[in-house]
């Protein structure tokens, strides 16, 4: 066993935050460690280094966003067609929040992200997009003036949280719907505030809010009052009055 009862100097090295003595000494600087290395490269797939990448995402979201006026975010399925009555409301939703006053961002992608996009555009509006990399190719809409592309979805949900005021819902899919209860949850427990959340499409919708009454609040997974945290609209003119009501400017 080795004994730290000695006179002599103790061989100390500082390397930052870093102290190390005797046999745990390194030879060489950090910096001759970092510009000498030819080792492998499966460092850049590790738990560590994608934390990094995840920090890098959010500067550059916040970096881009900082500065944008007060915006509206709207959600809606990537699916929807050029030709689809839910196209031409998405583009007079986003013409009136433009005309409101307000930036749209959405997903950044087609179908009713573009509609939305396309409206704020016409309406010489910001429109805003937060793409997202998924395995098949999706691609921005060419109605998007400014926009930032994210690896991790948990990363793109705070950016549309972060700089928005409210949510319009068009009708659609997983992701509409992940988006959705997210925001939902969110002003539930009191995470954020004074955050309106409009569903758009009675018809679309209506079943849901069937379900969540007579099922999930019927049996006690939720409380009545939940029920509030939304509305829900076919008229763009209202849905633009009640997610602006109450966001504020």
């Amino acid at each position: 066993m080795a004994s730290l009862e000695s006179n002599g100097p103790v061989e100390e090295q500082r390397l930052g935050p870093v102290v190390r003595r005797r046999d745990q000494v390194q030879s060489g600087t950090t910096d001759q460690r970092l510009l000498d290395s030819r080792g492998a490269t499966d460092w850049v797939h590790t738990d560590p280094w994608r934390v990094m990448r995840m920090q890098s995402e959010l500067v550059d979201g916040f970096g881009a966003l900082a500065e944008l006026p007060p915006a509206i975010s709207v959600f809606g399925s990537a699916r929807t067609k050029p030709d689809a009555p839910e196209y031409a409301l998405g583009v007079r939703l986003g013409r009136a929040l433009t005309e409101a006053g307000y930036a749209v961002i959405t997903g950044g992608g087609p179908g009713a992200m573009e509609a939305a996009n396309r409206g704020a555009w016409e309406a010489q509006g910001t429109s805003v997009g937060l793409g997202i990399e998924l395995p098949f190719e999706q691609g921005l809409n060419r109605y998007v003036d400014i926009a930032v592309n994210f690896r991790y979805f948990f990363v793109r949900k705070i950016m549309f949280v972060k700089y928005a005021r409210g949510f319009v819902v068009l009708p659609g899919g997983f992701g509409t719907l992940d988006e959705l209860f997210e925001a939902l949850t969110l002003v539930q427990t009191q995470k954020v505030t004074r955050f309106p959340i409009v569903l758009f499409g009675t018809a679309y919708w209506g079943g849901l809010v069937d379900w969540l009454r007579d099922t999930l609040i019927a049996e006690g997974k939720a409380n009545p009052d939940d029920l509030d945290l939304f509305h829900l609209t076919d008229d763009v003119d209202e849905a633009v009055a009640l997610v602006t009501k109450e966001a504020g400017t």
